[in-house]
């Protein structure tokens, strides 16, 4: 059986005349990977201040290990591990030091403090840096530095805000491995805030599309693909060598299962309610197509995240302005 780690009820913040988190329902399970997804303003960091117990939410409950965030910070302040988009460290202090210095204010005995640091810079792979000032770290490794940071009080929960803002994308994907790595060897939840699409993606066992300060969808990657693409959830694409000729679009339609046909020059895009990839090669073999290749759409986040807003749109104007801006930027940069 499950156990919840993280649980928000109704959770809500309005500053005057603006939500910034509208009635947030979320759980979140012990040793799961979490990805709380959204543009920039979408609510996200003000959900993680309510966690935290460094806001104080306009109605609702957040509960992290049992406790009351708003009622008893102090003890859901030693569960948690946060590291903010924006971690900074004494330029002139080594990395051992900066860390040992962490340790002690997290309350841990001098006799371990040291043990403990060099430790975690190993689990961090910084250990032939620990005697660098940290002036001299990339964003790479202030970002590892960063995660040694909030592992040193060997806390239940980490929470991380846009863990990878300004790492090239080598750093980003070790960075990522790290936590999943970390995850799994010490049974840490993690909630993982982001506007990357295709990084939430690499890491998380589960996602929130949360914007306009709702949730407006929940779940592992295959189960929103299945409730967005019920109606079409197998779609192949096959690449023919000759020309395809115009009844063959009926032809493969005949096939029970097959829904849609499009033919974009020699390229054929079929979707249905089940695969049938063998069926539609058998087909076309015998109708004399030459196939040079054949490709099974499997849905990711970007699919999900501009399927959900096509159906979507129109129930919030809010939403609809932020998702518009998000997948503008989004798509932009993966062309």
């Amino acid at each position: 059986m499950k156990t919840p780690i993280i649980e928000l009820k109704g959770l809500t913040k309005c500053y005057r005349s603006l939500r910034a988190v509208d009635n947030l329902d979320l759980t979140v399970y012990k040793g799961e990977i979490f990805g709380l997804l959204g543009p920039n303003g979408a609510g996200k960091s003000t959900t993680i201040l309510m966690m935290l117990g460094l806001t104080e939410p306009s109605s609702g409950l957040a509960t992290v290990c049992g406790f009351d965030a708003t009622r008893n910070p102090i003890p859901v302040k030693r569960k948690i591990g946060y590291m903010p988009d924006n971690i900074g460290f004494y330029n002139n202090m080594t990395a051992l030091e900066n860390l040992v210095y962490i340790g002690r204010l997290n309350g841990i005995p001098e006799s371990e403090v040291k043990e403990r640091a060099r430790d975690m810079l190993d689990e961090v792979g910084l250990s032939g840096a620990m005697h660098k000032r940290t002036a001299t770290f990339s964003r790479g490794m202030k970002q590892r530095l960063g995660l040694a940071d909030v592992l040193i009080k060997q806390p239940e929960v980490i929470i991380l805000d846009e863990p990878t803002l300004g790492i090239d994308p080598s750093g980003v994907k070790d960075f990522l491995a790290l936590i999943k790595q970390l995850s799994r060897q010490q049974g840490l939840t993690v909630l993982l805030s982001s506007h990357h699409l295709h990084q939430v993606q690499q890491v998380c066992d589960s996602v929130g599309i949360f914007v306009g300060g709702k949730l407006l969808a929940e779940g592992n990657i295959d189960t929103l693909a299945s409730n967005l693409f019920a109606s079409d959830p197998f779609v192949v694409e096959i690449a023919v060598k000759n020309e395809v000729p115009p009844t063959l679009e009926t032809d493969l339609l005949a096939i029970d299962a097959i829904k849609k046909v499009t033919v974009n020059g020699q390229l054929l895009q079929i979707s249905g309610s089940t695969g049938s990839t063998p069926d539609l090669v058998r087909l076309l073999v015998q109708k004399g197509m030459d196939i040079t290749g054949v490709q099974q759409r499997s849905y990711g986040l970007d699919e999900i995240y501009e399927r959900y807003f096509e159906t979507n749109l129109n129930e919030n104007s809010s939403s609809e302005k932020s998702s518009g801006l998000f997948q503008r930027s989004f798509f932009k940069k993966r062309k």
